[in-house]
């Protein structure tokens, strides 16, 4: 809990019946015991955390015994494709195709599922995360686009307990796997769970990331915030802050990137889970210059389980979303900046704490055999990462105007993904 391993899943706080809570949402967003935890409960906060452990082989053989393909960076997969939403609506209110807001309301609609765990923002402060569990489509929609910040999904396990029906469960990769972990134990949190979707999962921020971008702009205090969004408008859309002034801050989501190196969660550095293996079906933004001239959202899409890749099949067949298979070679390559990131990166930023005497997590396999190029490499961006992310350079880049760093951090990071290209593309 007080470590870097943490993801801030939420299953502990969840679990804990007020025991343990969130504490400083706006700062750290910290786990913290405010009552005695007895040993049962504390046997099963224990199995639920995902961010000490989790064995990815011995949960895609039992999830997926009779998977059609496997790829260490991919995953169990039954099929890989680009697609998007038919409804326009639910397309334009997606971070890319809308798919997995698709995937919901389909099922609604279906009845196939009463409710769907989402995350949404929170309503009395809206510039926090909440998560809820969303029973029309119109809700779904509200849940609708990433959110970059630090989520705790999971801390709504006493109301997915309480519900009578049937949920499908939207998460990021840490929230999925503890979800799956209390599936294994049959734990009643998660029995009313039928479905489990996610999108791809790159890196989360702290709350300062938010405090920052208002100060570069001179703007007013985070309390004033009355709408934040991450993607708005068209794909790949703008980072968005409506103020109670009235005011409308905008920025371009590839330019409010420059926020990444300084205010990143340090478990994002240590996650291995790009595409959100252990869900039925997953999704993400399709990265490729063919689909982002053309603007509108395009998904990548991961069918997984049989259960997953069936509605996947029914919805094509229904017309509610446009799917065309690609293959294995093409997905990796259309991510192999988030691949390498992940799947190399990771193990090695894992190595380097290992190194230093640190904890680290057990994720149950190890891909390793990187060159010295790559090592090197990763030394020179772990590196920036603890520079960029003291106060003073946080302080120093609030200095100028956000159109210029963002233009010039996505001119940086262009000409180092060109340098590094070989090294990064090398036996991927």
């Amino acid at each position: 809990m007080n470590s870097h391993l943490c993801n801030r899943c939420g299953s502990c706080v969840g679990l804990s019946d007020g025991k343990i809570r969130f504490t400083n949402k706006t700062g750290n967003y910290t786990p913290k015991i405010f009552e005695p935890i007895d040993d049962q409960l504390a046997d099963t906060l224990w199995q639920a955390c995902s961010g000490k452990n989790f064995n990815f082989p011995e949960f895609q053989k039992r999830l997926f015994p009779d998977v059609q393909h496997f790829h260490n960076f991919i995953g169990a997969y039954q099929r890989i494709g680009i697609g998007f939403a038919k409804d326009q609506e639910i397309r334009e209110k997606g971070a890319s195709g809308g798919i997995i807001t698709a995937v919901l309301i389909w099922l609604l609609d279906k009845k196939m599922i009463d409710g769907a765990v989402v995350l949404g923002m929170d309503a009395k402060e809206p510039w926090l995360t909440q998560a809820f569990i969303a029973t029309s489509r119109e809700q779904i929609l509200e849940a609708a686009q990433s959110k970059y910040i630090i989520s705790s999904t999971n801390d709504i396990l006493p109301q997915i307990e309480a519900f009578k029906g049937n949920l499908a469960f939207v998460g990021l990769p840490g929230q999925v796997q503890s979800i799956r972990k209390l599936q294994q134990i049959g734990h009643v949190s998660v029995q009313h769970i039928k479905y489990i979707f996610g999108p791809f999962y790159g890196n989360t921020l702290h709350f300062s990331s938010i405090k920052s971008f208002l100060k570069t702009y001179k703007a007013d205090t985070y309390e004033n915030i009355t709408k934040l969004y991450f993607r708005y408008g068209e794909w790949p859309g703008n980072m968005r802050i409506e103020l109670k002034s009235g005011r409308v801050i905008e920025l371009k989501k590839f330019h409010a990137n420059y926020l990444i190196p300084f205010h990143i969660l340090r478990n994002s550095l240590y996650c291995t889970d790009f595409t959100n293996e252990f869900t039925d079906l997953s999704g993400g933004d399709a990265w490729a210059p063919v689909y982002e001239e053309r603007g509108k959202g395009f998904s990548m899409i991961i069918s997984r389980s049989e259960k997953g890749d069936e509605i996947l099949s029914r919805m094509v067949a229904d017309g509610a979303i446009e799917f065309n298979q690609i293959e294995e070679n093409e997905a990796i390559d259309m991510h192999s900046h988030g691949y390498d990131f992940k799947k190399r990166g990771s193990f090695i930023r894992i190595k380097f704490r290992k190194w230093l005497g640190k904890s680290i997590p057990d994720y149950g396999y190890e891909i390793k055999g990187f060159t010295f190029s790559r090592y090197f490499m990763e030394l020179i961006i772990s590196t920036m990462f603890i520079l960029m992310g003291t106060s003073i350079a946080r302080w120093t880049v609030e200095q100028f105007s956000p159109k210029f760093i963002g233009n010039m951090f996505e001119r940086t990071r262009t000409l180092w993904k060109k340098s590094t290209h070989n090294i990064k593309r090398n036996e991927l």
